[in-house]
């Protein structure tokens, strides 16, 4: 009978030793599950900031390539005027110079036709 006392004790620890295994496995699954949701939530913090700092930059550049359209805008109507104007000064100076010396530039007209003629025969 001591055999049946030592086996009924012994199988009486072997259950209390798997009764608290079962439940430090159960704690450690649910630590487990505790950090699982601790990364997921920090890498859902992580996209969220990227994606924040990529559309931030994408707004950045977009703000600068309109600025650069916009200088090159202005700056091509600056330079499209100064050509108008200097088409107008030409212009004006011609007419001045043909009132002024109508003759001559009448010669002068004829000349440049006569060597203009000249080189086109060649």
């Amino acid at each position: 009978m001591v055999a049946t006392s030592d086996f009924g004790f012994k199988d009486m620890t072997d259950k209390a030793t798997y009764e608290r295994l079962q439940k430090d496995v159960a704690a450690v699954k649910n630590d487990i599950a505790a950090l699982t949701d601790q990364i997921t939530d920090a890498l859902n913090s992580f996209a969220g900031n990227a994606r924040k700092q990529a559309r931030r930059g994408y707004d950045q550049a977009r703000d600068r390539a309109e600025s650069a359209v916009d200088d090159v805008s202005e700056r091509g109507s600056a330079m499209m005027g100064a050509a108008q104007d200097a088409a107008s000064s030409i212009e004006e100076t011609l007419e001045d110079v043909i009132t002024q010396r109508p003759l001559a530039t009448v010669g002068l007209a004829l000349g440049l036709g006569f060597l203009i003629g000249i080189a086109w025969r060649r």
